[in-house]
């Protein structure tokens, strides 16, 4: 079935950030979000996206977690073929989480993808504060009011969920293609089956109580 979310104008209300501060004199303001706190294994992806101010309409981006795989896939290619677009993705992985934690590790992969984007001189971030170079504003539930924050939300969501895919093919046995690295049944049965892979985050529960001496961080239910 055809995707049923329409084009944004410039005038659009979830464009209403990126007008505001190109109106105190801001250019090239990025949105940020993030993929993949909460799984068991696989890296934290983030996204940094600039959408240009000087095309009449975008693409009907939205909260990926919105949307159907369908139709990330297809706003992914969308926002890729957009003239005059930024995009910059980044990740911090599993062995980086293990070391630093899960919140730490998720601010790194958003401050390495804003530092791809040399233009950026403000930031948009979805849900609490993050420390960047540049000035930024955090959103809560930004990614379902900002146009910008959105289209990080897509970038990095297709960007992980590939990614894993790739994983599935290296290790099979997990059905990584369809949890995706989340807690569901057929992941934890493969786990205590087949124990660890070197891409599972080994500081999180259950992972962790197949491995008793790492540090234990627990999970995040999202």
């Amino acid at each position: 079935m055809a995707r049923q979310i329409a084009v944004l104008g410039q005038d659009d209300e979830l464009l209403r950030s990126e007008r505001q501060l190109r109106a105190e004199g801001f250019c090239w303001i990025a949105g940020v979000d993030e993929a993949g706190r909460g799984p068991l294994a696989g890296s934290v992806v983030a996204a940094a996206v600039i959408l240009p101010a000087d095309v009449e309409s975008l693409p009907g981006v939205f909260d990926s977690k919105q949307l159907t795989e369908a139709e990330r896939e297809e706003l992914f290619e969308e926002l890729h073929a957009l003239p005059g677009i930024k995009i910059s993705v980044a990740s911090a992985t599993a062995e980086e989480i293990d070391e630093l934690n899960i919140l730490r590790a998720t601010h790194l992969a958003m401050r390495r993808a804003v530092a791809g984007l040399k233009e950026a001189d403000f930031v948009l971030v979805d849900g609490l504060p993050v420390q960047f170079t540049l000035p930024s504003r955090n959103i809560i539930k930004g990614d379902a009011k900002s146009a910008s924050i959105a289209a990080a939300s897509i970038i990095a969501k297709v960007t992980r969920d590939r990614e894993m895919l790739q994983y599935d093919a290296e290790y099979p046995q997990y059905g990584f293609a369809r949890h995706k690295g989340y807690g569901t049944r057929e992941h934890l049965d493969a786990l205590k089956k087949f124990g660890p892979s070197p891409i599972h985050r080994k500081s999180f529960r259950p992972v962790y109580e197949l491995l008793p001496d790492t540090p234990v961080q627990g999970t995040l239910d999202f």
